[in-house]
Protein backbone atom coordinates (compact mmCIF):
# COMPACT_ATOMS: atom_id res chain seq x y z
CA UNK A 1 0.00 0.00 0.00
CA UNK A 2 2.82 2.13 0.93
CA UNK A 3 5.09 2.02 -2.77
CA UNK A 4 1.43 2.57 -4.44
CA UNK A 5 0.76 6.02 -2.34
CA UNK A 6 4.59 6.71 -3.36
CA UNK A 7 4.25 6.20 -6.96
CA UNK A 8 0.78 7.00 -7.59
CA UNK A 9 0.14 10.06 -4.72
CA UNK A 10 -3.36 8.73 -4.65
CA UNK A 11 -4.88 5.26 -4.51
CA UNK A 12 -6.89 3.82 -7.38
CA UNK A 13 -10.49 4.08 -7.28
CA UNK A 14 -12.26 0.81 -6.72
CA UNK A 15 -15.23 -0.08 -8.64
CA UNK A 16 -17.43 0.55 -5.63
CA UNK A 17 -15.85 4.21 -5.65
CA UNK A 18 -16.36 4.84 -9.18
CA UNK A 19 -18.96 6.85 -10.50
CA UNK A 20 -22.44 4.84 -10.99
CA UNK A 21 -23.21 4.63 -14.61
CA UNK A 22 -26.06 6.65 -15.71
CA UNK A 23 -26.53 4.90 -19.33
CA UNK A 24 -30.11 3.44 -17.84
CA UNK A 25 -31.08 6.95 -17.03
CA UNK A 26 -30.97 8.22 -20.32
CA UNK A 27 -33.71 5.96 -21.64
CA UNK A 28 -36.08 8.14 -20.18
CA UNK A 29 -35.16 10.97 -22.57
CA UNK A 30 -35.76 8.85 -25.88
CA UNK A 31 -38.74 7.66 -24.62
CA UNK A 32 -40.35 10.18 -23.62
CA UNK A 33 -39.26 11.97 -27.00
CA UNK A 34 -40.62 8.53 -28.78
CA UNK A 35 -44.14 8.71 -26.73
CA UNK A 36 -45.09 12.26 -27.48
CA UNK A 37 -43.74 11.47 -31.51
CA UNK A 38 -46.23 8.39 -31.63
CA UNK A 39 -49.06 10.58 -30.88
CA UNK A 40 -48.72 11.92 -34.49
CA UNK A 41 -48.25 8.88 -36.44
CA UNK A 42 -50.21 9.40 -39.99
CA UNK A 43 -51.36 12.75 -39.41
CA UNK A 44 -49.86 14.00 -42.25
CA UNK A 45 -48.19 16.62 -39.72
CA UNK A 46 -44.03 16.11 -39.28
CA UNK A 47 -43.34 19.13 -37.75
CA UNK A 48 -45.90 18.86 -35.00
CA UNK A 49 -44.34 15.62 -34.60
CA UNK A 50 -41.08 17.07 -34.42
CA UNK A 51 -41.73 19.43 -31.80
CA UNK A 52 -43.49 17.33 -29.70
CA UNK A 53 -40.61 14.89 -29.43
CA UNK A 54 -38.35 17.53 -28.38
CA UNK A 55 -40.18 19.30 -26.13
CA UNK A 56 -40.42 16.11 -24.50
CA UNK A 57 -36.49 15.25 -25.04
CA UNK A 58 -36.00 18.84 -23.65
CA UNK A 59 -38.40 18.29 -20.30
CA UNK A 60 -36.80 15.42 -19.72
CA UNK A 61 -33.47 16.21 -20.09
CA UNK A 62 -33.96 19.18 -17.87
CA UNK A 63 -34.63 16.89 -15.07
CA UNK A 64 -31.42 14.87 -15.21
CA UNK A 65 -28.74 15.26 -12.96
CA UNK A 66 -26.36 16.09 -15.84
CA UNK A 67 -24.73 18.98 -16.82
CA UNK A 68 -25.36 18.75 -20.65
CA UNK A 69 -23.83 20.41 -23.34
CA UNK A 70 -25.55 19.52 -26.67
CA UNK A 71 -23.09 19.44 -29.74
CA UNK A 72 -25.07 17.56 -32.16
CA UNK A 73 -29.18 18.84 -32.35
CA UNK A 74 -31.86 20.78 -33.97
CA UNK A 75 -31.10 23.28 -36.88
CA UNK A 76 -29.39 26.51 -35.53
CA UNK A 77 -32.32 28.37 -35.93
CA UNK A 78 -34.46 26.00 -34.13
CA UNK A 79 -35.76 26.82 -30.82
CA UNK A 80 -34.95 24.02 -28.08
CA UNK A 81 -31.97 21.56 -28.86
CA UNK A 82 -30.46 23.43 -30.68
CA UNK A 83 -25.98 23.36 -30.50
CA UNK A 84 -24.92 25.01 -27.78
CA UNK A 85 -27.44 24.45 -25.45
CA UNK A 86 -26.88 23.40 -21.84
CA UNK A 87 -29.28 21.30 -20.59
CA UNK A 88 -29.53 19.63 -17.22
CA UNK A 89 -30.34 19.94 -13.39
CA UNK A 90 -26.55 19.66 -12.51
CA UNK A 91 -24.02 17.11 -12.12
CA UNK A 92 -21.65 15.28 -14.26
CA UNK A 93 -20.69 16.66 -17.54
CA UNK A 94 -21.64 15.66 -20.68
CA UNK A 95 -21.51 16.11 -24.46
CA UNK A 96 -24.90 15.35 -26.18
CA UNK A 97 -25.80 14.44 -29.51
CA UNK A 98 -29.53 13.79 -30.37
CA UNK A 99 -32.18 13.67 -32.84
CA UNK A 100 -35.53 13.39 -30.33
CA UNK A 101 -37.44 12.04 -33.89
CA UNK A 102 -35.18 10.52 -36.50
CA UNK A 103 -37.59 9.88 -39.50
CA UNK A 104 -40.30 12.33 -38.47
CA UNK A 105 -41.84 12.56 -42.39
CA UNK A 106 -42.01 8.35 -41.53
CA UNK A 107 -44.45 9.40 -38.52
CA UNK A 108 -46.33 11.51 -40.77
CA UNK A 109 -47.09 9.31 -43.52
CA UNK A 110 -47.72 6.39 -40.50
CA UNK A 111 -44.45 4.50 -42.31
CA UNK A 112 -41.84 2.14 -40.10
CA UNK A 113 -38.56 2.16 -38.81
CA UNK A 114 -38.95 5.93 -36.58
CA UNK A 115 -36.81 6.43 -33.82
CA UNK A 116 -35.61 8.54 -30.72
CA UNK A 117 -31.86 8.33 -30.38
CA UNK A 118 -29.35 10.17 -27.56
CA UNK A 119 -25.72 9.64 -27.59
CA UNK A 120 -23.54 10.71 -24.64
CA UNK A 121 -20.15 11.13 -23.85
CA UNK A 122 -17.53 12.91 -21.42
CA UNK A 123 -17.59 16.61 -21.62
CA UNK A 124 -15.35 17.76 -24.62
CA UNK A 125 -14.96 14.17 -26.33
CA UNK A 126 -17.63 14.69 -29.18
CA UNK A 127 -16.96 15.87 -32.45
CA UNK A 128 -18.79 19.42 -33.47
CA UNK A 129 -19.41 19.42 -37.16
CA UNK A 130 -21.26 21.81 -39.44
CA UNK A 131 -24.58 20.83 -40.27
CA UNK A 132 -24.61 19.66 -43.75
CA UNK A 133 -24.28 16.12 -45.74
CA UNK A 134 -22.35 13.68 -45.51
CA UNK A 135 -21.35 10.64 -47.98
CA UNK A 136 -20.83 7.47 -45.33
CA UNK A 137 -20.67 3.59 -45.53
CA UNK A 138 -21.21 1.46 -42.30
CA UNK A 139 -21.03 -1.99 -41.84
CA UNK A 140 -20.87 -4.54 -38.69
CA UNK A 141 -18.22 -6.24 -36.72
CA UNK A 142 -17.65 -9.19 -39.30
CA UNK A 143 -16.68 -6.54 -42.42
CA UNK A 144 -14.75 -3.89 -40.14
CA UNK A 145 -11.77 -3.35 -41.17
CA UNK A 146 -12.58 -4.34 -44.75
CA UNK A 147 -14.40 -0.81 -46.58
CA UNK A 148 -12.28 1.90 -47.73
CA UNK A 149 -14.47 4.88 -48.54
CA UNK A 150 -12.04 5.92 -51.27
CA UNK A 151 -12.35 2.76 -53.03
CA UNK A 152 -15.30 1.67 -55.77
CA UNK A 153 -18.44 0.37 -54.12
CA UNK A 154 -18.26 -2.68 -56.13
CA UNK A 155 -14.69 -3.20 -54.35
CA UNK A 156 -16.22 -2.25 -51.18
CA UNK A 157 -19.08 -4.79 -51.76
CA UNK A 158 -16.59 -7.98 -52.94
CA UNK A 159 -14.76 -7.06 -49.82
CA UNK A 160 -17.83 -7.43 -47.30
CA UNK A 161 -19.03 -10.37 -49.03
CA UNK A 162 -15.57 -11.72 -48.56
CA UNK A 163 -15.76 -11.16 -44.99
CA UNK A 164 -18.98 -12.70 -44.28
CA UNK A 165 -17.85 -16.03 -46.73
CA UNK A 166 -20.37 -15.06 -48.72
CA UNK A 167 -21.38 -14.31 -52.63
CA UNK A 168 -21.69 -10.89 -53.65
CA UNK A 169 -25.25 -11.35 -54.78
CA UNK A 170 -26.07 -12.45 -51.17
CA UNK A 171 -25.48 -9.19 -50.21
CA UNK A 172 -27.79 -6.67 -48.90
CA UNK A 173 -27.37 -2.84 -49.32
CA UNK A 174 -29.39 -0.24 -47.19
CA UNK A 175 -29.57 3.12 -49.47
CA UNK A 176 -32.71 5.84 -48.49
CA UNK A 177 -34.52 6.28 -51.98
CA UNK A 178 -33.22 9.64 -53.17
CA UNK A 179 -32.49 11.22 -56.65
CA UNK A 180 -29.08 11.81 -54.92
CA UNK A 181 -28.72 8.26 -54.76
CA UNK A 182 -29.39 7.41 -58.60
CA UNK A 183 -25.33 6.69 -59.34
CA UNK A 184 -24.77 4.65 -56.15
CA UNK A 185 -27.84 2.20 -56.95
CA UNK A 186 -26.37 1.68 -60.12
CA UNK A 187 -22.84 0.58 -58.77
CA UNK A 188 -24.35 -1.21 -56.19
CA UNK A 189 -26.53 -2.85 -59.13
CA UNK A 190 -23.56 -3.37 -61.58
CA UNK A 191 -21.88 -4.75 -58.40
CA UNK A 192 -24.14 -7.89 -58.12
CA UNK A 193 -25.77 -6.78 -54.84
CA UNK A 194 -29.10 -6.72 -53.28
CA UNK A 195 -30.62 -3.52 -52.92
CA UNK A 196 -33.13 -2.15 -49.80
CA UNK A 197 -34.56 1.11 -50.75
CA UNK A 198 -35.97 2.59 -47.65
CA UNK A 199 -37.65 6.14 -47.17
CA UNK A 200 -36.20 7.29 -44.19
CA UNK A 201 -34.36 6.20 -41.08
CA UNK A 202 -30.74 6.82 -42.07
CA UNK A 203 -29.13 5.93 -38.19
CA UNK A 204 -31.69 3.03 -37.99
CA UNK A 205 -30.12 1.63 -41.31
CA UNK A 206 -26.37 1.98 -39.59
CA UNK A 207 -27.52 -0.11 -36.64
CA UNK A 208 -29.18 -2.68 -38.65
CA UNK A 209 -26.67 -3.79 -41.03
CA UNK A 210 -24.43 -3.90 -37.24
CA UNK A 211 -26.99 -6.16 -35.80
CA UNK A 212 -26.91 -10.35 -36.90
CA UNK A 213 -30.17 -11.06 -37.95
CA UNK A 214 -31.51 -8.41 -39.86
CA UNK A 215 -29.58 -9.62 -43.21
CA UNK A 216 -28.30 -6.45 -43.41
CA UNK A 217 -24.40 -5.89 -44.42
CA UNK A 218 -24.00 -2.36 -45.52
CA UNK A 219 -25.48 0.66 -45.37
CA UNK A 220 -24.20 3.38 -47.57
CA UNK A 221 -25.45 6.93 -49.27
CA UNK A 222 -25.46 10.56 -48.09
CA UNK A 223 -26.93 12.36 -45.27
CA UNK A 224 -26.79 14.85 -42.70
CA UNK A 225 -23.88 15.05 -40.20
CA UNK A 226 -26.30 14.61 -37.26
CA UNK A 227 -26.93 11.36 -38.98
CA UNK A 228 -23.04 10.24 -39.07
CA UNK A 229 -22.47 11.11 -34.89
CA UNK A 230 -25.36 9.19 -34.18
CA UNK A 231 -24.51 5.81 -36.64
CA UNK A 232 -21.25 6.26 -35.58
CA UNK A 233 -21.74 6.16 -31.32
CA UNK A 234 -24.32 3.24 -31.82
CA UNK A 235 -21.56 1.52 -34.28
CA UNK A 236 -18.97 2.13 -31.54
CA UNK A 237 -21.02 0.58 -29.22
CA UNK A 238 -21.90 -2.70 -31.17
CA UNK A 239 -18.46 -3.13 -32.51
CA UNK A 240 -18.81 -1.98 -35.96
CA UNK A 241 -17.19 0.96 -38.42
CA UNK A 242 -18.32 3.52 -40.05
CA UNK A 243 -16.13 6.05 -42.62
CA UNK A 244 -17.62 9.45 -43.67
CA UNK A 245 -16.48 12.64 -46.08
CA UNK A 246 -18.51 16.02 -46.36
CA UNK A 247 -20.64 16.39 -48.98
CA UNK A 248 -20.70 19.95 -49.68
CA UNK A 249 -23.43 21.26 -52.09
CA UNK A 250 -22.69 25.24 -52.05
CA UNK A 251 -19.23 27.03 -51.36
CA UNK A 252 -20.06 28.35 -48.43
CA UNK A 253 -20.21 24.66 -46.74
CA UNK A 254 -16.76 24.67 -47.32
CA UNK A 255 -16.31 27.66 -45.67
CA UNK A 256 -18.70 26.63 -42.49
CA UNK A 257 -16.55 23.20 -42.32
CA UNK A 258 -13.24 25.60 -42.19
CA UNK A 259 -15.20 27.51 -38.94
CA UNK A 260 -15.32 24.18 -37.22
CA UNK A 261 -11.45 23.17 -38.30
CA UNK A 262 -12.08 20.86 -41.49
CA UNK A 263 -9.50 22.58 -43.84
CA UNK A 264 -9.45 19.72 -45.90
CA UNK A 265 -13.02 18.95 -47.09
CA UNK A 266 -12.33 15.67 -48.82
CA UNK A 267 -11.26 14.12 -45.43
CA UNK A 268 -12.42 10.90 -44.46
CA UNK A 269 -14.00 10.76 -40.94
CA UNK A 270 -13.46 7.13 -38.68
CA UNK A 271 -15.27 5.97 -36.00
CA UNK A 272 -12.78 7.17 -34.14
CA UNK A 273 -12.75 10.85 -35.29
CA UNK A 274 -16.64 10.66 -34.89
CA UNK A 275 -17.46 8.75 -31.73
CA UNK A 276 -15.78 8.65 -28.58
CA UNK A 277 -14.28 5.59 -26.72
CA UNK A 278 -16.61 5.85 -23.90
CA UNK A 279 -19.98 6.35 -24.57
CA UNK A 280 -23.68 6.28 -24.05
CA UNK A 281 -26.21 5.10 -26.61
CA UNK A 282 -29.72 4.52 -26.21
CA UNK A 283 -33.03 4.70 -29.26
CA UNK A 284 -36.20 4.02 -28.68
CA UNK A 285 -38.79 2.52 -31.47
CA UNK A 286 -41.57 5.52 -32.25
CA UNK A 287 -42.99 3.54 -35.26
CA UNK A 288 -42.16 -0.05 -35.98
CA UNK A 289 -39.34 -1.68 -37.83
CA UNK A 290 -37.20 -4.19 -37.92
CA UNK A 291 -34.54 -3.18 -35.12
CA UNK A 292 -37.42 -1.84 -32.62
CA UNK A 293 -41.10 -1.97 -32.23
CA UNK A 294 -42.79 1.32 -32.15
CA UNK A 295 -44.83 2.63 -29.60
CA UNK A 296 -47.99 0.73 -28.44
CA UNK A 297 -50.84 2.40 -26.75
CA UNK A 298 -52.97 0.65 -24.01
CA UNK A 299 -55.92 1.68 -22.26
CA UNK A 300 -54.06 3.40 -19.82
CA UNK A 301 -50.76 2.62 -20.75
CA UNK A 302 -48.28 2.62 -23.18
CA UNK A 303 -45.59 -0.04 -24.50
CA UNK A 304 -42.06 1.14 -25.46
CA UNK A 305 -39.29 -0.91 -26.76
CA UNK A 306 -35.49 0.52 -26.68
CA UNK A 307 -31.83 -0.32 -27.37
CA UNK A 308 -29.48 0.36 -24.11
CA UNK A 309 -25.63 0.69 -25.12
CA UNK A 310 -22.78 1.87 -23.22
CA UNK A 311 -19.65 0.85 -23.86
CA UNK A 312 -17.90 2.05 -20.22
CA UNK A 313 -20.45 -0.95 -18.52
CA UNK A 314 -19.55 -3.09 -21.66
CA UNK A 315 -23.51 -4.04 -22.83
CA UNK A 316 -26.07 -3.83 -25.44
CA UNK A 317 -29.85 -4.33 -23.76
CA UNK A 318 -32.73 -4.28 -25.35
CA UNK A 319 -35.19 -2.73 -23.22
CA UNK A 320 -39.67 -3.31 -23.32
CA UNK A 321 -41.03 -1.18 -20.66
CA UNK A 322 -44.25 0.06 -19.72
CA UNK A 323 -45.46 3.59 -18.88
CA UNK A 324 -48.80 4.22 -17.04
CA UNK A 325 -50.36 7.26 -17.41
CA UNK A 326 -52.19 7.12 -14.02
CA UNK A 327 -51.83 5.91 -10.68
CA UNK A 328 -55.22 3.77 -10.49
CA UNK A 329 -54.29 1.17 -13.39
CA UNK A 330 -57.49 -0.44 -15.16
CA UNK A 331 -55.16 -2.97 -17.09
CA UNK A 332 -53.16 -5.36 -16.32
CA UNK A 333 -49.43 -6.08 -17.36
CA UNK A 334 -49.14 -8.17 -20.42
CA UNK A 335 -46.42 -10.16 -20.67
CA UNK A 336 -45.73 -9.46 -24.40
Amino acid sequence: MTQVEESSGEPEPTEAHRPQCRCETFSRVTERAALAGARWLGRADKEAAEEASFTAARQALEQMSISGKVVIGAHEDAEQLAAGTLIGAGGEEFDLALDPLEGRAVVARGGTNAISMIAAAPRGSMPSLPDMYMRKMAVGPRARGQIDLTRPVGDNIRAIAGAFDRMVNDITAIVLDRPRHHDLIEEIRSAGARIKLIQDGDVTASISAAVRGTNDHLAIGIGGTRQAVLAAAALRCLGGELQAQLWPTRRAEIEEARVHGISDPDRVFTIDDLAPQELIVVATGVSNGDLLRGVRFLADSARTHSLVMCTRCNWVRFVDSIHFFARERREEIRLS
